[in-house]
């Protein structure tokens, strides 16, 4: 299991698994937020539509849907 921080609360996930994926076994879907104030999250799944983007240790617009979840990351939405 590999442990991640988002928005401060530590999750445990399995090896292998996309950050999107992490982020929805621990019922954070929304990534960021429009400029409108939509909520956003992983919609296309595929690294197309860039809804996604999240920051990770603190370096902004990774995508979450491209990117694997590794130990000790830290993950801020919004």
């Amino acid at each position: 299991m590999l442990r991640l921080w988002v928005n401060g609360r530590k999750i445990g996930v399995p090896q292998g698994i996309t950050v999107a994926a992490a982020m929805a076994m621990a019922d954070e879907l929304v990534t960021r937020r429009s400029v409108t104030g939509e909520p956003r999250g992983a919609l296309c799944g595929m690294g197309i539509c860039f809804e996604c983007r999240l920051t990770i240790n603190g370096r902004p617009h990774y995508r979450a849907c491209q990117t694997e979840a590794l130990d000790g990351m830290e993950i801020q939405t919004e």
